[in-house]
């Protein structure tokens, strides 16, 4: 037999084998839900929130908060932010989330970048709703440091009934162990924007403290706070966030400890693989009940986290979607089970195609 016709031969043969070996591994690990494209051509969304009437509310970085309804994206934003708006580098219109009380109220709270004296900040300021389009009703919280760099940007609201914001170092990393800068922590207010009495310390909005750049925030059935932070070189966190605790950035990172301070280790780390986790959703209904579904934007996948009983002990970490949206940003479980994933795959780092950046909805079979 010819050399040229053998070896074609057994290239043939070979990606035969390959494709039934794919084949046997779909089968034996067939995704739980069904998947579709609801929404395409947004421009870095970075969060969602999502109404007691399913209608989704998705910020994206460069300043529109977009309406997806009855799984349509409406051509006219909500809202459109300007100056002092700025959107540069890791900053822009970040975190969203509605009132507990939306259905009544109409209040959304957002987080935002902007330029002042040739400086950038970030704050939260509460928006009001009314026949799909906001305006501005108030600040909340002002004059957070931001940057080019790790402005973190999530924000929550707890089980508490109070928000929760991730405020990233904004590149000047000795602040995070800085009680009085906001730079670097966790930070915790009440609704209209004053400090809760019971802050770890007193008239500051300082929940946490030590963190690099902190990217996204929910909590299990039983109250237990998970975040997720981005390591300077490799060593991703995930964290249970416990009141006035200090997570160690930048004096250690990973496991590592301190005789200097008390730290508060991570739950899990990357080690010397980089995750970049941003948004996470603790999952409460379906197949993947019990499980922490967090995004990963250099990872490129989206990983579950499965715990012990009360949720403080890491059992099994699975990846899916390895590679194939590129960029994942954001997560979030609606009330019905469904679960929405977004891409970042127009932030400067990803490879877009003409149809990103997109909001896919994984609905329960």
């Amino acid at each position: 037999m010819n050399k040229i016709v053998y070896d074609f031969l057994v290239k043939i043969a070979y990606r035969s084998e390959v494709v039934k070996v794919k084949e046997k591994s779909k089968v034996s690990r067939e995704f739980p839900y069904e998947i579709k494209v609801i929404a395409e051509n947004l421009y870095v969304p970075w969060a969602i929130a999502i109404s007691d009437e399913n209608k989704l509310y998705v910020t994206e970085r460069s300043g529109a908060i977009r309406i997806i309804e009855a799984g349509k994206l409406l051509p006219q934003p909500l809202i459109t932010f300007h100056e002092p708006f700025v959107s540069q580098g890791e900053g822009g219109l970040m975190g969203i989330a509605l009132d507990p009380n939306y259905s009544v109220n109409r209040y959304i709270y957002v987080m935002h970048s902007y330029l002042e004296e040739g400086r950038i900040n970030n704050r939260i300021v509460r928006l009001f709703e009314r026949d799909n389009r906001a305006s501005m009703d108030k600040v909340l919280l002002d004059k957070i440091p931001g940057g080019q760099i790790h402005n973190g940007g999530r924000i929550k609201i707890g089980p508490d009934k109070r928000l929760y914001i991730t405020a990233g170092d904004a590149g000047n990393s000795m602040l995070a162990q800085d009680p009085k800068s906001m730079v670097g922590k966790i930070l915790r207010i009440e609704l209209d924007g004053s400090i809760p009495k019971d802050n770890p310390i007193v008239n500051s909005p300082v929940y946490s403290l030590g963190h690099r750049n902190p990217q996204g925030l929910d909590w299990n059935s039983k109250n237990v706070l998970y975040e997720s932070e981005h390591g300077q070189s490799a060593h991703d966190e995930i964290n249970i966030i416990k009141p006035g605790a200090n997570y160690g950035w930048p004096i250690v990172q990973g496991d590592e400890g301190s005789k200097k301070v008390i730290i508060e280790k991570p739950l899990i780390h990357s080690g010397e693989e980089t995750w970049a986790p941003s948004g996470i959703t603790f999952v409460n209904k379906g197949p993947w009940k019990g499980k922490l579904l967090v995004t990963n934007l250099r990872g490129r996948q989206l990983m579950a986290i499965s715990f012990n009983g009360n949720g403080t002990v890491v059992k099994k970490v699975e990846s899916w979607f390895k590679n194939e949206y590129g960029r994942l940003r954001e997560v979030i479980q609606a009330k019905d089970g469904s679960i929405y994933l977004a891409t970042s795959n127009r932030d400067g780092r990803g490879n877009p195609d003409v149809l990103d950046d997109k909001i896919i909805k994984l609905t329960l079979k």
